[in-house]
């Protein structure tokens, strides 16, 4: 069996751990599969190093099945200084590799991953407003839930 994995990598600009409309893809971010064996955790697929290209956008190419085994992709580095940290919640995505429990096809969507922005961009503020999520902590550069909900 062969799969393609494709997914997308993005900069936090607001950094809340999720996208927004002023999220940026990023281009030449590294990404890499790996599959581990559930029982004994033993690594049973690891991707080359993935490149995303102009849009923030990576496939990857899979031969095999991994029934027995968990596969993430995961963020490996960002070309981008002022956006290299990994966000905790969107550094890793879990991808099934198996038609044995009822998926069928070949591609296989991974969740989004982020890098957060070193500082959120001013903007964010109003567009997160608008969205009726967060305030912006000027000092700290951080979102807190809003009072006003």
């Amino acid at each position: 069996m062969q799969y393609m994995v494709v997914g997308h990598v993005y900069c936090d600009t607001c950094r809340v751990e999720f996208e927004t409309k002023l999220s940026e893809p990023i281009s030449g971010a590294v990404v890499k599969l790996e599959c581990r064996n559930r029982t004994n955790e033993a690594i049973t697929f690891q991707s080359q190093e993935i490149v995303t290209d102009n849009h923030g956008d990576y496939h990857v190419i899979v031969e095999g099945d991994y029934e027995e085994s968990d596969c993430d992709v995961a963020l490996v580095r960002s070309p981008r200084a002022d956006c290299s940290d990994p966000t905790e919640a969107w550094r890793k995505s879990r991808v099934v590799l198996t038609t044995f429990d009822g998926l069928s096809g070949k591609l296989r969507f991974a969740n989004n991953l982020g890098f957060k922005k070193d500082k959120a961009l001013p903007q964010c503020t109003r567009i997160l407003q608008e969205m009726g999520y967060y305030e912006l902590s000027q000092e700290a550069g951080y979102f807190t839930p809003s009072s006003k909900l």
